[in-house]
């Protein structure tokens, strides 16, 4: 299968390209500049210069294959705190690339995430039945699932807030190694209870192209391997790595250790998988957060945060 990955230099993409061609697809990934280029042609991936602003170049990229995987987000303008333009450009690129494939019955797989559902008030754990009427990014969620009513074999997978390895590098995990580096301790909120979904980069990797190559029309996935993790244990173990103290705080300071994720830090997001795995015979097989955060890569240098 000939795919158009969009986001394939990036973390996750880094991961899917080499999943893609091991498979024995060819990949075509998407790239706003030289380095990317670069390294998507080192990788075995074909090359379509653009961005997510070029609806035209993502429309002629799509017709010319037989799959998407739409990865892409415009996180530099979310963390300059242009959150509601890189929501409203993740639609339009969406739009552009359903138009292109509808009614061939081709495979769109596009991105969401789990934590969009953490303050709904769900009374158990998140599963892929669950759904939201609108709301940022869900409305482009609803819209991708949507698509399978034009022809297109449309399915999204929600990521869960931690995507771990050692290929992240800018995520919510160094970016909190970084703020407890800056501040001298490991903090959690409150007693630390609320809880964080998680998967392993490769795992997601998987889960993209298997959603790619048998997802029903208008499937909602998880990629979800740790169910539910204590944000006091997250803490715990960066202390650990760090050698650093850990820290209850109040959520009056919240803000001010967090910064611009304070709410995401206690937010309490459990989600499953359980209907994933059974529908395409995905099951995580890679070393879950805590493992991972043992292993130490993460704290092998400082980390940059992301805001």
């Amino acid at each position: 299968m000939r795919v158009f990955a969009t986001g394939a230099s990036g973390h996750i993409g880094s991961a899917l390209v080499p999943e893609l061609l091991a498979a024995g697809h060819q990949v075509v990934g998407l790239s706003r500049s030289d380095k990317s280029a670069t390294a998507l042609r080192a990788a075995g991936a074909e090359v379509h210069r653009g961005d997510l602003d070029d609806l035209d170049g993502l429309a002629e990229a799509a017709a010319k294959a037989d799959g998407v995987i739409h990865l892409a987000f415009k996180h530099d303008a979310m963390f300059a705190g242009d959150f509601d333009g890189a929501v409203a450009a993740d639609v339009r690129a969406l739009e552009a690339l359903g138009a292109a494939l509808a009614g061939t019955g081709k495979p769109l797989v596009t991105t969401s995430g789990t934590v969009l559902f953490a303050f709904a008030g769900l009374p158990d754990a998140l599963t892929e039945d669950h759904a939201l009427d609108a709301g940022p990014r869900i409305d482009a969620e609803n819209a991708a699932v949507a698509l399978a009513q034009r022809g297109i074999r449309s399915s999204v997978v929600r990521l869960a807030p931690t995507v771990h390895s050692t290929l992240d590098h800018n995520g919510f995990i160094p970016t909190f190694i970084s703020i407890a580096r800056s501040k001298g301790f490991a903090a959690y909120v409150g007693d630390g209870a609320n809880r964080w979904p998680a998967v392993h980069t490769l795992d997601a990797a998987r889960l993209y192209r298997l959603a790619l190559e048998s997802a029903p029309a208008g499937s909602r996935l998880h990629a979800v391997g740790d169910e539910g993790i204590t944000f006091r244990q997250i803490a715990e173990s960066i202390g650990r790595g760090l050698n650093l103290p850990v820290v209850s705080i109040p959520s009056t300071e919240a803000e001010a250790h967090f910064g611009f994720l304070s709410t995401h830090a206690q937010a309490d997001n459990p989600s499953s998988s359980t209907l994933t795995q059974d529908l395409l015979g995905w099951k995580p097989v890679q070393p879950g957060l805590i493992e991972d955060l043992g292993q130490g890569h993460y704290f092998d240098a400082p980390t940059t945060t992301t805001n």
